[in-house]
């Protein structure tokens, strides 16, 4: 395995240091690759207007040239730069937002092509955890969100994106052990709401 030199960063979960957010989106400004939490496990991520380094996401990951990769806004009124959201979706989302959920929207001219589907969607997340909204915030542009792991194996500390995935970021801001969950996925592309995956989010809200 890769000898890592990777700068890990201890970061407070619930009150994320201003400073440590500033040096990791400095890394991301610079064409970094930085581990990252979220509300549901570790995620990988750049800027999504960085090719070369969502390069280095998809080699150190071992994923395929038409990964779909998911982007990171920091709330809701962001979300309307990068994707179509049409007056339904709108409330569905601002009901959920910021959660552990992935929204599969229409992309606009802004989604980089590589980060849209054949149907020209997009998935978005306004995960609920201090750091990434903290980070999203901080870079203004949208993050790529994949998540940490390694043969398929979810890495749920700091110490094990070290380990394994360590040779190939720049970062890792570390704010301890995660739960290691998926995203609920729901397609909102469409005439009616569609999950596409059942995660850590609630569905009941389909029921009402």
């Amino acid at each position: 395995m890769a000898h890592s030199s990777v700068t890990r960063i201890h970061v407070n979960p619930d009150y994320p240091e201003p400073r440590k957010i500033a040096r990791a989106v400095e890394v991301l400004r610079r064409g970094g690759v930085i581990a990252y939490p979220t509300d549901t496990n570790y995620g990988i991520g750049s800027s999504i207007f960085e090719k070369k380094s969502i390069d280095r996401i998809i080699r150190l990951k071992q994923l395929k040239k038409d990964h779909l990769f998911s982007i990171i806004c920091p709330d809701l009124s962001d979300i309307a730069r990068y994707a179509l959201v049409e007056n339904e979706a709108y409330r569905i989302m601002r009901r959920l937002l910021p959660g552990p959920y992935t929204f599969i929207l229409r992309a606009t001219p802004e989604v980089p092509k590589m980060f849209q589907s054949k149907r020209r969607t997009v998935g978005i997340r306004v995960p609920d955890h201090p750091v990434t909204l903290a980070l999203a915030r901080e870079h203004v542009k949208p993050l790529v969100s994949t998540s940490a792991s390694f043969e398929g194996n979810a890495l749920n500390d700091g110490q094990d994106i070290d380990l394994h995935l360590g040779h190939g970021l720049d970062m890792i801001l570390d704010a301890g052990q995660m739960p290691a969950q998926n995203s609920t996925i729901v397609d909102l592309s469409g005439p009616y709401p569609e999950v596409l995956r059942e995660g850590a989010g609630s569905i009941d809200w389909m029921k009402v």
